[in-house]
């Protein structure tokens, strides 16, 4: 008589396997295959981001003045 080992248990190492494999292969591409950026690079997009963020900021700012302005002049034409 042996031990029996039961097809839950099986099943259950298969797919421990499958997670201890794609782990590996994932821990491996990010240490040998990306490209990272360079320190000044990382600091260059800030800028940039930066700045876009701050232009879309002020663009909708406008868009928010103009349209309260006009439709607040729009109201006060209607309502007497």
């Amino acid at each position: 008589m042996g031990v029996r080992i039961s097809p839950p248990v099986l099943i259950k190492n298969k797919e421990m396997n499958k997670i201890k494999e794609y782990l590996r292969l994932s821990v491996d591409e990010l240490v040998n295959k990306v490209t990272w950026p360079t320190w000044e690079d990382l600091q260059e997009s800030t800028v940039i981001v930066m700045i876009a963020s701050l232009l879309i900021a002020l663009v909708i700012y406008v868009i928010d003045i103009v349209s309260s302005g006009g439709l607040g002049f729009f109201y006060k034409i209607f309502q007497g």
